[in-house]
């Protein structure tokens, strides 16, 4: 079990230069836009306009903070993505552009390289005790706009946006709000043929 602090994310430019994200996690460590497994990360969307693409990705998108945005992606209806819908999974290399509903929002992005990784990720509201049973190769857990302590010996605490990430074997988690929010859980499993 691994403790991520939001302190320490590194913050970059977006591919395109339109704003900038703030890396979570990446595999393998270190890696770029260019080579990576899998990254989470969040980006702060200041005005409407084309995502970047990013090719033979496959991506899932959630509204963090603000009112949230309409997702225009090539071959599919508009998608109206709020904190309250469901995680928008989609492929990374699809022309899509995105309008703002009402001011600046911030979001959650989780890429995954096709054929080498596969994803899901889950929204949860964050009230009375959750469990968390990981079955994927690796699990990762963020709350929005609150914390959590998890109910073990030693009692760690998460603030808003740090991050927790568990491997395959780790124990069932037992985990305690400290306030009101919204729990993530994304799940990142990597496929047969790349043993």
């Amino acid at each position: 079990m691994r403790i991520l602090r939001a302190a320490d994310y590194r913050v970059m430019p977006w591919k395109n230069g339109g704003g900038t994200t703030t890396e979570i996690a990446v595999s393998p460590d270190g890696a770029g836009l260019d080579d990576f497994d899998w990254r989470v990360s969040m980006a702060r969307v200041e005005t409407s306009g084309p995502f970047s693409s990013f090719a033979g990705i496959d991506r899932t998108l959630s509204v963090l903070e603000g009112e949230g945005i309409v997702l225009d992606i090539a071959g599919r209806a508009p998608a109206r993505l709020t904190a309250d819908s469901a995680p928008l999974a989609f492929a990374g290399d699809v022309p899509t552009s995105a309008a703002l509903i009402s001011g600046p929002i911030t979001d959650l992005n989780v890429m995954t390289r096709r054929g080498r990784m596969a994803h899901g990720v889950e929204c949860m509201p964050l009230s009375g005790e959750i469990r968390i049973s990981p079955r994927a190769d690796k699990t990762l857990v963020l709350a929005a706009n609150a914390g959590f302590r998890l109910l073990t010996d030693d009692a760690p605490s998460l603030g808003p946006l740090d991050t927790l990430i568990l491997d395959r074997h780790s124990p069932e988690l037992r985990l305690q709000p400290e306030g009101q929010g919204l729990l993530f859980v994304i799940a990142l499993d990597r496929l047969a043929a790349n043993h």
